[in-house]
């Protein structure tokens, strides 16, 4: 099988590889977690157009080098980038990543995603929007946005909010970790494997000369591993999370949380308050009623709104808090941010709703998402 190469002055980013059926498109930043770049992103939609309209491509394969299938975007080096020049490259960054997970959620063949290690934020955005998910026992899934004055994009309203009960809430605002089981359980995933055998099921994919999606799924079946969710695993608490989460606000889950944790000294409450306070207030307010209106939209607008959020951050249009949580978390290394407003309660409604309103750039034009027949709903709410 011949490699072809997306090429970059460092690293070659992303490995081109396959045959004339199966297609392989393999994220190579290992020593950077395979976090996203605006290069890659790019490469990559190129190449998987051309084989969306190959018809002797049937079948797509994405996986990761290395221990993480991907972290999620470069957000260091977009730092870089707008502090340096201007915002506008983040968002014509960020704009690429939707535009490719929004092919891969239309595509119009098989995608198969190998989840096999860390998958956060960009990577989790590009990986669930595939038509097999399959997790391995190295699988570790985050949404950690909001301990940088960020919050969960990428999709994740859409795909959030469509898991059972508040489960998607729970994920969103405490960056709690869940493994590849637990992914399986709650429908994030669609297959568990045991990593051990990852090798023979790319080896019998390579043998797929049709994109019937039965056939693929046969195939994939005959290397599933039963989930075995701990009983202390963050799945099993639903009924808690449930009556914590489905408050209205962002105050009432906090306050629900600390008189859960006087009884139950439980140490995921504990950890999920902790995480809560020191986060951006703002960010977790964003969070929330993103996913709690991507629970009553599609992907498309799910995708054009969580645009418009992102370019309010970047432009700083409210606070500062995603370049404060940038210079406290990844340069400074201080973990100490200074969040404005420091408090929940200093976020106002006002606040809240500029990042949900029209961006007032004479040069930004809102995300246009290209008309696409092929949109499966591969996740519907589970309320």
């Amino acid at each position: 099988m011949a490699i072809r190469h997306s090429f970059d002055k460092d690293v070659d980013q992303v490995l081109f590889d396959g045959n004339s059926c199966v297609k392989k498109v393999i994220l190579n930043r290992p020593h950077k977690l395979n976090s996203l770049t605006y290069h890659m992103t790019c490469q990559m939609i190129k190449e998987l157009k051309a084989y969306e309209v190959d018809p002797k491509v049937k079948i797509v394969i994405l996986k990761g080098n290395g221990k993480a299938f991907c972290a999620g975007g470069d957000v260091l080096a977009s730092y870089t980038c707008m502090v340096a020049g201007h915002w506008s490259y983040g968002t014509n960054f960020y704009k690429k990543q939707i535009m490719l997970d929004y092919l891969v959620a239309t595509y119009g063949k098989p995608v198969v995603a190998i989840i096999d290690g860390i998958v956060m934020g960009g990577g989790a955005g590009l990986s669930l929007q595939g038509t097999f998910r399959i997790v391995t026992e190295n699988t570790v899934f985050a949404m950690p946005e909001t301990a940088i004055g960020h919050f969960t994009d990428v999709g994740s309203s859409y795909f959030l909010s469509r898991l059972p009960g508040f489960f998607g809430e729970y994920l969103g605002l405490t960056g709690a970790k869940i493994r590849g089981a637990e992914m399986v359980e709650c429908g994030l995933a669609t297959h568990l494997m045991l990593a051990k055998d990852v090798r023979l099921l790319e080896t019998a994919l390579d043998e797929v000369t049709s994109s019937d999606t039965k056939t693929i799924s046969e195939i994939i079946s005959k290397f599933m591993h039963k989930p075995n969710v701990k009983q202390h695993g963050a799945f099993s608490r639903l009924e808690i999370i449930n009556k914590c989460f489905s408050r209205t606000t962002v105050e009432e889950i906090l306050s629900s949380l600390e008189s859960e944790a006087e009884t139950k000294s439980e140490k995921w409450i504990l950890d999920a308050i902790n995480w809560m306070k020191s986060a951006s207030p703002t960010s977790l307010k964003i969070s929330l009623r993103s996913i709690r209106e991507g629970r009553k939209q599609g992907l498309e607008r799910c995708l054009i709104q969580e645009c418009t959020i992102v370019c309010h951050i970047l432009r700083r249009t409210v606070n500062n808090d995603f370049y404060e949580g940038i210079r406290a978390i990844l340069l400074d290394k201080d973990k100490n941010p200074k969040w404005e407003p420091s408090k929940l309660e200093l976020v106002t409604d006002e606040m809240l709703g500029r990042y949900f309103s029209r961006v007032d750039e004479d040069d930004m034009e809102p995300l246009q998402l290209p008309t696409r027949s092929n949109l499966v709903d591969t996740m519907r709410p589970k309320l």
